[in-house]
C-alpha cells in the first residue's frame, strides 16, 4: 500500500446532491467519489484502485447561484441501433427544441488536499508496487492524465499538483462543522443494481477522516 496527496483546485465546483431531482445543489466540500475520480484520471489500471483516506478543505466554502442552459434529451440508444442497421438515419438533436433553463447552486474558488491509497487488486501490482507507484507520480509531476480531471461537473476542470511533503503546506481551513449525511460511493457488487453508499460527514479542523467515518447503503 502506497499513500499520495494531490493539492486541486477550481474557480467552480458542483458535488451535485442525489437528493435534488431537477436543480443542482452541491455539498459543502467535495465527495470522497469525487476525489477518488481525480486520481483515476491521472493514473487508471485494473490492476490498482484508488482509496481516499483523509480529505482537507483549504479555503473557506463559498457559494454562486448560476442558472444555466442545459440539454433536456439526450440520443435515443434504439434510434442508433436502427441507422447502424439501415446505414443510414437522423441522430441529431436540436438544441433550440430541447433547450431548458436550471438554476445551481455551485461553490466557488475551491481548494482541497486529498489523501489516498494505491491498492493493488491484481498480481502485477501486488508483485511490482514500485512499477505503479512511480507511473503515478512521474504522471502527476508532469500534470498528465488520462482525462482532464474535473470538480463534479465536468465543465469545471480542476488544476492539480502532486504534494511531496504535508508538513511544508499551509495548513488545512480552521473550521468544523456538522456536513450531514454525504454520498461516499456507489458499489457496484450487483452491476444491475448499483447502490449508492452514505456516511455522516464531520468537518473537524477543516478535515474530513474517512478512516473515521462509517459508511451505511
Amino acid at each position: 500500500m502506497t499513500s499520495f496527496c494531490l493539492e486541486v483546485s477550481g474557480d467552480y465546483a458542483c458535488f451535485t446532491r442525489p437528493e435534488m431531482k431537477v436543480e443542482r445543489v452541491s455539498y459543502d466540500v467535495i465527495t470522497p467519489s469525487a476525489a477518488r475520480s481525480i486520481f483515476e484520471a491521472i493514473l487508471w489500471k485494473p490492476a490498482i484502485r484508488w482509496e481516499v483516506r483523509r480529505i482537507e478543505v483549504l479555503k473557506p466554502i463559498r457559494w454562486i447561484s448560476v442558472r444555466r442552459n442545459e440539454v433536456a434529451a439526450k440520443a435515443s440508444v434504439r434510434n442508433a441501433q436502427a441507422a447502424m442497421n439501415a446505414g443510414h438515419g437522423s441522430l441529431g438533436l436540436y438544441i433550440e427544441d430541447e433547450r431548458q433553463q436550471r438554476a445551481g447552486l455551485f461553490l466557488r474558488d475551491v481548494a482541497y488536499r486529498l489523501h489516498a491509497d494505491l491498492l493493488p487488486t491484481g498480481s502485477d501490482a501486488a508483485s511490482n508496487p514500485a512499477k505503479y507507484r512511480e507511473m503515478f507520480v512521474r504522471r502527476a509531476d508532469k500534470g498528465q492524465c488520462v482525462n482532464q480531471p474535473y470538480l463534479g461537473c465536468r465543465e469545471f476542470a480542476a488544476r492539480f499538483r502532486l504534494v511531496a511533503d504535508v508538513a511544508d503546506e499551509a495548513p488545512a481551513l480552521t473550521e468544523s462543522r456538522d456536513l450531514g449525511w454525504m454520498l461516499y460511493d456507489m458499489d457496484f457488487g450487483d452491476p444491475n443494481d448499483p447502490r449508492p453508499r452514505f456516511f455522516r460527514a464531520e468537518l473537524q479542523g477543516g478535515v474530513i477522516d474517512l478512516e473515521k467515518v462509517k459508511v451505511i447503503g
